[in-house]
């Protein structure tokens, strides 16, 4: 122990130090688990397209993906898709 430093600093410090090394483990747990729990999608063969953007998630990949659509919202977004499709090509 330091000469120069009390008894409840030393204490004070080893609380601190406990604290940060229990913080890191939750931390890189957490970051760990995220990893796991968010694979990236297998490469898909046949596909030569740019290298520098990922490939999109699937469907099935987290449930904070998906959006559930009432009836109107589906006919308008399939009457946007059809509309979209007869634009002309240039």
């Amino acid at each position: 122990m330091l000469p120069s430093i009390s008894p409840a600093q030393v204490i004070g410090l080893a609380v601190l130090l406990v604290a940060v090394i229990v913080w890191l483990a939750g931390f890189g747990r957490m970051l760990w688990g995220a990893r796991l729990h968010h694979p990236e999608p297998e490469p898909r063969t046949g596909f030569a397209g740019l290298g520098a953007i990922p490939a999109q998630r699937r469907r099935e990949t987290h449930p904070m993906e998906t959006v559930e659509l009432t009836e109107a919202e589906e006919e308008a977004f399939a009457s946007l898709v059809r509309s979209i499709r007869t634009l002309p090509q240039h």
